[in-house]
């Protein structure tokens, strides 16, 4: 890969985690702890409070993941390692990084045998 592709998904990956920390910032009030208080708050409002807090959590946890694995691509791209599957060494397709710059295996070693 040259060094023109590696800046543009370097582009690509610091546009993501900007992204991915700013939603993070604007979202962390959706994982407050709910109130309990029954005099206040119904019983279905309650579930419904539980339910987007559950799914605020895990989308919370998603994020975390990704921005894992946009600094460890970051990281792949300081090392020269970039683009590269991580089973075989062969080199990643680009049109792979295009659609999911954060992949780490060649399309041969993500397909079941």
């Amino acid at each position: 890969m040259d060094s023109a592709q590696l800046e543009h998904f370097r582009g690509r990956l610091l546009a993501l985690r900007a992204e991915l920390q700013g939603m993070a910032e604007s979202s962390a009030e959706d994982s407050r702890p709910v109130e309990l208080d029954q005099a206040r708050v119904g019983r279905l409002s309650r579930m419904d409070a539980l339910q987007a807090q559950a799914m605020a959590q895990e989308t919370a946890r998603r994020r975390a993941r990704q921005l894992v694995g946009v600094e460890g691509a970051l990281r792949r791209i300081d090392a020269g390692d970039y683009g590269h599957c991580f089973l075989c060494g062969e080199e990643i397709d680009p049109r792979r990084l295009e659609a999911d710059p954060l992949s780490t295996r060649c399309i041969g070693c993500t397909e079941p045998a």
